[in-house]
Formats: C-alpha cells, sequence, structure tokens
C-alpha cells in the first residue's frame, strides 16, 4: 500500500512543485511557489496518489476482515497479489475501486498538510532563523519541518478518521430502526452535537506517533536521494 499510494503522491508533489518553481531571470536561482500552490499540488498528488493505491487498499481491508469472518465465509485469499487478482476475475476489475470516496478525501487533505506544510515550513523557517538554521538543506531543519507537518496533518485528518471510523463500524439497524448515521456529514454533526469538537479529536496522539515517523522517515530520505543524484532536494 506504501509502496503504490506513498511513492507515487511524493513522487507527483515533487514533479509539480519543480515544474511550477520559476527561475529569477537574474540569479537563475528558482522563485519560491506561494503556500496555497503547494497545498494545491499537495492535494493533487494526494488523490491520484490514493486513486492508484486503493485497489491495495481494499485487498488490505478483505484480508483483515478475513479473521473475523465465519470459516464458511472466508475467501482464503493468499497474499494480496492473490486478492486483487481474484477481486478483479471474480467481481470485476471496478470493484478495486470500491469505497473510494472517503479514502481519496482523507488522501487529499492529508498530502496537501503534510507535503505543502513541509515545503512552506523548511523555506519559512531557513528565511526567518539563518543563525538556527543556515543549511536549507540541513537535517535539522528537514526533521523540524517534518515534525511540525505531521502535527498539522493530524489535526486536519484527525476528525474525518474519527467519522470514518463511527460509520464503518455502526452496529446494523434492526428490522424497522433506523440507522445510526445516514452519511458522514450526519455523523459528524451528531458527534459535535452530543460530545463537542473534543470527540473528533480522539486518539489524536496515537495517530500522531504512527504519523510522524513515517513522514520523517519518508520525506527526509526522499529529499536526501534527490541531492544526492540531482544535485537539489526535491521537496
Amino acid at each position: 500500500r506504501q509502496w503504490t499510494y506513498g511513492s507515487c503522491r511524493v513522487g507527483i508533489y515533487a514533479y509539480l512543485l519543480n515544474a511550477f518553481t520559476k527561475k529569477d531571470e537574474k540569479t537563475g536561482k528558482g522563485l519560491p511557489v506561494a503556500f496555497h500552490e503547494k497545498l494545491l499540488m499537495g492535494s493533487t498528488a494526494g488523490a491520484i496518489g490514493s486513486m492508484v493505491g486503493l485497489p491495495t487498499e481494499v485487498a488490505l481491508v478483505r484480508m483483515s476482515a478475513e479473521s473475523k469472518m465465519a470459516p464458511e465465509l472466508r475467501r482464503n485469499y493468499k497474499n494480496s497479489i492473490d486478492c486483487i487478482s481474484r477481486i478483479a476475475k471474480e467481481e470485476g476489475v471496478l470493484k478495486l475501486w470500491s469505497g473510494g470516496v472517503p479514502t481519496v478525501i482523507r488522501a487529499t487533505l492529508l498530502s496537501a498538510s503534510v507535503l505543502g506544510c513541509y515545503s512552506e515550513t523548511k523555506e519559512q523557517l531557513h528565511k526567518r532563523f539563518p543563525q538556527v538554521f543556515p543549511n536549507k538543506d540541513g537535517e535539522s531543519l528537514m526533521f523540524v519541518s517534518t515534525m511540525f507537518a505531521s502535527l498539522v496533518a493530524n489535526a486536519v485528518s484527525n476528525p474525518f478518521d474519527v467519522v470514518k471510523s463511527r460509520v464503518q463500524n455502526m452496529p446494523t439497524p434492526l428490522p424497522g430502526q433506523p440507522a445510526l448515521y445516514t452519511s458522514m456529514v450526519d455523523c459528524f454533526a451528531k458527534t459535535v452535537a452530543k460530545e463537542g469538537y473534543g470527540a473528533l479529536y480522539q486518539g489524536f496522539t496515537p495517530a500522531f506517533l504512527k504519523l510522524a515517523p513515517y513522514t520523517t522517515i519518508s520525506l527526509i530520505l526522499t529529499d536526501k536521494l534527490s541531492q544526492k543524484l540531482l544535485g537539489k532536494s526535491a521537496l
């Protein structure tokens, strides 16, 4: 999943950032890209990456649910490749993109926050605090930027994750009774009305502890590899 979705979104963002960076006619150096443009590039990369990675997401959900099913109802997939292949053959190729809207929305928000904020934070910290971060490609600057980007991304995506989880795990209504939630919007409204906005940030700390290491490793590794191979940061 991370190989398809993660690498795809970072690659697309790096390409867009480079393609839309204008150069100063006098110095030949790249001019700063506006923050809102970085957010747009991040959201575009996230949306495309999630669409590419959605079949593996569907396979992950299917295989995770196997252990909770009765033995006679299990599909007994051998591995993720077998799962994707059988879904395409037995249920049609489009089934691999079923339930994709929530996943794409989340990926769009998360990628815009992580990638856009990472690039902007690096730029602003180096510009405003040159004594602390003298090297625009230094590890300390990258680390602080990834941590801040992870914090922002988690704050943006956590409410969506809480609502999505509640909708997916709501009990099946008894005959004649209405469903607990009719949609994600309905779940959001009912959660806020009954429990307050704080309920949307349940599990914030574990989610951050999960997101931050992955973000730090993947983005710093991407930047460092780009510096070695291309002579400049990718992000």
